[in-house]
């Protein structure tokens, strides 16, 4: 479908099915779309919204909130005339904030007789490995018992500079983390467009079938003064879910309704790659390298051409220092990074191991030696196609 084909939403056509008939949907809601200009929530806003959610779940429907908004909701409580710019005033607001968001969105879903949850998290409870699993367990057991978790950065608490639009990508791994079959981000824009909306010509692309047809789409920052994210963090959200095989709508807070109701509204975002295990949606999106690996060519072609385990013979050299069981990247000779995988032995360990095949080293070193420095469960490509070389691998 070519970008002119729709210039304003279509109400009354179901055309998005993988929307209306998912039965376990995350749905994100931006910090526009539940606050007003003057830094207090807007209750009437939230109150439609959860009335859109309410009725996905009285339907049998299992629904993820992920709601920005603390620090946005903390700016009039606070008497502050702008968005805060430090650190501790952010966290401050935050704090004021995060309360009185999360009794809005409790006291709206108690009016349908639904129970809501608070879950805040970090970048750290991504990034480490048992955080992550425990993440996971505690939102399947919250759907299981027809709860409605709400979740949001822990802002409160974050110790590097906040920015709300990382609750897109946030929305991303939450879609993931809960195995969602469809991702809706709502914000104060009705679709992604070809320009910046209200640009002369500007026009809506419905669908999107690769990011590589985003190529010439010229995108900007944040849109309003209460969030940090724009449409860049939604292309990277979007990005992260659609590779992993999770549709993701991108929606105004106003279609709300027509959006999970799977009418032919805003732009879709269509599946570009297989179901990741939540190990690989880890490594490749949530955890933090703790070195680097540098392989020669023809390693890798196995690991990203043919999903191989990765060997002591294809290893260059190693960077930094990290123990066994430690994210490291795999890098190609030319900084490339390639992949992601789980190490199995300290870097104090490699330097004698590079350059040698298991046979050898079982042979120069015992049988302990003659395995993966990285086993194929524990990687997570990068790259479609491997540096200097068309890709092998057509997942």
């Amino acid at each position: 479908m070519g970008t002119d084909a729709i210039s304003a939403p279509v109400t009354g056509l179901v055309g998005r099915p993988v929307v209306s008939n998912a039965t376990r949907v995350v749905v994100k809601a931006g910090s526009s779309s539940l606050t007003r200009p003057d830094g207090h929530l807007d209750r009437e806003r939230i109150d439609r919204l959860v009335d859109c959610l309410a009725e996905r779940a009285r339907q049998g429907h299992q629904v993820v909130v992920v709601s920005s908004g603390a620090i946005a909701s903390g700016i009039g409580p606070l008497g502050l005339n702008r968005f805060p710019r430090d650190l501790a005033t952010a966290q401050a607001a935050a704090s004021v904030g995060q309360g009185a968001l999360m009794s809005a969105w409790s006291a709206g879903f108690a009016r349908h007789g639904l129970v809501a949850a608070q879950v805040l998290m970090t970048a750290d409870d991504f990034g480490r490995r048992v955080h992550y699993r425990n993440a996971q367990r505690t939102l399947r057991r919250l759907l299981e018992l027809s709860v409605v978790p709400v979740v949001n950065e822990n802002d409160a608490v974050a110790t590097d500079e906040i920015r709300m639009g990382d609750n897109d990508r946030l929305a991303a791994l939450v879609a993931h983390l809960v195995r969602a079959e469809a991702l809706v981000l709502l914000s104060d824009v009705d679709a992604l467009y070809d320009a910046p909306p209200g640009t002369a010509g500007a026009k809506v692309i419905p669908d999107v079938w690769s990011l590589d047809q985003l190529a010439d789409v010229r995108v900007r920052g944040p849109g309003s003064p209460v969030g940090s994210g724009g449409m860049r963090t939604k292309i990277e959200a979007a990005r992260i879910a659609s590779g992993a095989g999770i549709p993701v709508l991108l929606a105004s807070a106003d279609q709300a309704a027509d959006a999970l109701a799977g009418r032919q509204v805003g732009t879709m975002f269509h599946p570009a790659g297989k179901r990741r295990t939540s190990r690989q949606l880890w490594l490749a999106h949530a955890s933090s390298s703790e070195g680097v690996l540098v392989l020669d060519q023809g390693a890798v072609r196995a690991v990203c051409g043919r999903g191989a385990s990765l060997l002591p013979a294809g290893i260059v050299s190693i960077k930094g220092s990290f123990q066994a069981g430690d994210p490291v990247d795999l890098s190609a000779e030319d900084g490339t990074v390639v992949a992601r995988g789980l190490v199995n032995f300290d870097s104090s360990e490699l330097p004698d191991l590079l350059g040698c095949s298991t046979r050898d080293l079982a042979v120069r070193l015992g049988p302990a030696y003659e395995r993966e420095v990285i086993h194929r469960d524990d990687l997570a490509v990068l790259v479609r196609e491997a540096p200097g070389r068309e890709n092998e691998d057509r997942e």
